[in-house]
């Protein structure tokens, strides 16, 4: 997407859902009915037509098993990408209760927080989790490398005798 002319927040939405259910391999009538809704309804609300229907949302992701909240902040972010991303780690519905709980713990103190620890404790965290991506998938790598050799292999004809 060009930064000089990002997405509306209703196109954000339609390409979003698109993604999660082409990702769930399901069809628009097998959504729509899981919804409760007429296919030209939910073909509607699938395209970004309208309002931002929040509770319609949230049913999408429980039916689709996607993350409610990842695709509410894919509209923030101007990102439908970041709904797919999390549709089946749920990163942004773990980072909802998450700060649900931080918010009943901390209460008040809250607003006693300045910014700048803020920042550098997200952005320290979201680092690390990146990284721990990096690390998981060359850890996987190492020992199947490391394995690989101890399967049969054919032997190679070479095209004698």
């Amino acid at each position: 997407m060009d930064a000089r002319h990002p997405q509306s927040t209703n196109a954000v939405l339609s390409s979003s859902l698109r993604l999660i259910r082409a990702h769930r391999r399901m069809r628009s009538i097998d959504v729509a009915q899981a919804m409760n809704m007429a296919l030209r309804s939910y073909e509607h609300f699938e395209s970004g037509a309208g309002r931002i229907n929040i509770e319609r949302i949230h049913r999408f992701a429980e039916v689709t098993d996607s993350d409610p909240h990842g695709i509410l902040a894919a509209l923030a972010l101007g990102s439908p990408a970041f709904a797919l991303r999390c549709a089946d780690n749920k990163l942004a519905t773990i980072l909802a209760v998450a700060l649900q709980e931080f918010d009943e713990e901390a209460g008040d103190a809250i607003a006693d927080l300045d910014a700048r620890p803020i920042i550098n404790t997200f952005t320290r965290m979201f680092r690390d989790l990146a990284d721990q991506s990096v690390r998981r998938d060359a850890e996987a790598e190492a020992w199947l490398e490391q394995r690989r050799s101890r399967l049969m292999t054919p032997e190679r004809d070479d095209g004698g005798s």
